[in-house]
C-alpha cells in the first residue's frame, strides 16, 4: 500500500495544496534568514574596517605629537618668540630673557583667503532703536573685538584692511546703537577692520567732509595697511548684512535705499550716508572738500569729483542696500549751508586746491576705547559768510 510522503498529508490529512503552501513558506523563511545573516556579517566587517582606520589615524596623530614634543622642549625660546612677535599675542611670558635659538621654531600654517561670499551671513535684519543699549552690553556681545575697535577674522585672511570713519559730535546715543549692530555685521562679513570716531571739538559749525579727511589721515597714521575706507554717518544702520563693506574697482555707494526716502534713491547723483573708496580712489579725487560748513552739499561735490576723474559709482541691489535711520532733530550748529549750491557748481575749479592736500587740523586727544578709537580734533572755524542781498 502506497504511503504519502513524510510531512505531506494524504487523502486522510487534508488537501494536497496545503503541502505546497508549507513548502513555499519554509523556503521563503530560509532565504530571509540567510539574507539577514549576510547583512549582519557585512555590518560586522564594515565596523571592523572603520575601527582600524580610526585607530590608525589616532596613532599617526600621537606619533606626530610625540615627535614635536622634544623639539619644543629643547627650544622653548623659539616657540615663545614666535607667539609674542604677533600683536596682541596671548602666549604667557616666563619672565626670563629669551635665549637665541639656532633653529627657528615651528610656524603657524597660513590661513586660507576669506571667501568672497562669507558663509555666515544672515540676510535681511530686524533693526530697532527702542531697547536701551549700554556700551557694556555691546562689549559683551563682541568679545573678539580688540581695543580701539580692531578686529581680524581668526579663520581666514581678508583681501583688504578696512577703516570705518564716522564724523561725530554729540551723538553718543546713536553711536551705541551703531556699534551694537555694525560690529556683528562686519565680523560676519569676515572683514579686518578698525572703527574711528572723528569727534569735532567745540560748538562751531559742523563740517562733515573735513572730518572724513581727518579720519582718512589719522587711520593711516595708526595702520598704513588700510587700503579701503568706509565713510558712514552714525545714524545709519544697514538692514541686510549682504551689503558688504568692501572696496571695489569703482567708488561704492552703500546707503541707496533709506527709510526716510521711502527706500528709494532720492536722485541719480546722490552719494550720501554711507560710501566707500579705496585708498587709491580717495587720493585720485584729492579726498573730500574742506569748505562745506553746515548741512548739505558735500556729497554732491564728492559725486562730481568722482565723475570728473573718470570713475563711476557702483551700488548694491536696492533690496540689499536698505538702511534705517535713527530719528533725530537737526543738530545745533549744523544749519543748511547757504553757499552749497554755488560750491557744487564749481567743483571742477576747486577740487585740485581743496581736499586732502589742504586739510588743516589739530588732534586734541586720541582715546582707544574697547569698541572704537575716538579722535577729538579742532578743525577750525568757518569763514564769515558774505551778507546775502
Amino acid at each position: 500500500m502506497l504511503r504519502p510522503a513524510a510531512g505531506c498529508p494524504g487523502p486522510l490529512g487534508g488537501p494536497a495544496a496545503a503541502c505546497g503552501m508549507s513548502r513555499l513558506l519554509g523556503g521563503t523563511l530560509e532565504r530571509v534568514c540567510k539574507a539577514v545573516l549576510l547583512l549582519c556579517l557585512l555590518h560586522f566587517l564594515v565596523a571592523v574596517i572603520l575601527y582600524f582606520d580610526v585607530y590608525a589615524q589616532h596613532l599617526a596623530f600621537f606619533s606626530r605629537f610625540s615627535a614635536r614634543g622634544p623639539a619644543r622642549a629643547l627650544h622653548p625660546a623659539a616657540s615663545s618668540s614666535s607667539n609674542c612677535s604677533r600683536p596682541n599675542a596671548t602666549a604667557p611670558s616666563s619672565g626670563q630673557p629669551e635665549a637665541p635659538s639656532a633653529r627657528p621654531g615651528p610656524t603657524a600654517p597660513a590661513l586660507p583667503p576669506c571667501p568672497d561670499l562669507p558663509p555666515g551671513l544672515v540676510g535681511r535684519l530686524l533693526i530697532e532703536f527702542t531697547s536701551p543699549m549700554p556700551l557694556e552690553r555691546v562689549q559683551r556681545e563682541n568679545p573678539g573685538v580688540l581695543l580701539g575697535g580692531r578686529y581680524t577674522p581668526p579663520d581666514c585672511t581678508p583681501a583688504q584692511t578696512v577703516a570705518v570713519i564716522i564724523p561725530f559730535r554729540h551723538r553718543e546715543h546713536h553711536l551705541r546703537y551703531w556699534l551694537h549692530y555694525l560690529h556683528p555685521i562686519l565680523r560676519r562679513q569676515r572683514l579686518r577692520y578698525g572703527i574711528y570716531v572723528i569727534n569735532q571739538h567745540g560748538e562751531d559749525t559742523f563740517n562733515r567732509a573735513k572730518l572724513l579727511n581727518v579720519g582718512f589721515l589719522e587711520a593711516l597714521k595708526e595702520d598704513a595697511a588700510y587700503d579701503c575706507f568706509i565713510f558712514s554717518d552714525v545714524d545709519l544702520v544697514p538692514m541686510d548684512d549682504r551689503n558688504l563693506y568692501r572696496c571695489g574697482d569703482q567708488p561704492r555707494h552703500f546707503a541707496i535705499a533709506m527709510d526716510k526716502f521711502g527706500f528709494r534713491l532720492p536722485y541719480a547723483g546722490y552719494f550720501g550716508g554711507v560710501s566707500g573708496l579705496s585708498k587709491a580712489q580717495f587720493l585720485r579725487i584729492n579726498g573730500f572738500p574742506n569748505e562745506y560748513w553746515g548741512w548739505g552739499g558735500e556729497d554732491d561735490d564728492i559725486f562730481n569729483r568722482i565723475s570728473l576723474t573718470g570713475m563711476k559709482i557702483s551700488r548694491p541691489d536696492i533690496r540689499i542696500g536698505r538702511y534705517r535711520m535713527i530719528k533725530h532733530d537737526r543738530d545745533k550748529h549744523n544749519e543748511p549751508n547757504p553757499q552749497r549750491f554755488t560750491k557744487i557748481q564749481n567743483t571742477k575749479l576747486t577740487m585740485k586746491r581743496d581736499g586732502i592736500g589742504s586739510v588743516r587740523y589739530q588732534v586734541l586727544e586720541v582715546s582707544r576705547q574697547p569698541l572704537f578709537t575716538n579722535i577729538t580734533v579742532d578743525i577750525g572755524r568757518p569763514p564769515s559768510w558774505p551778507p546775502r542781498g
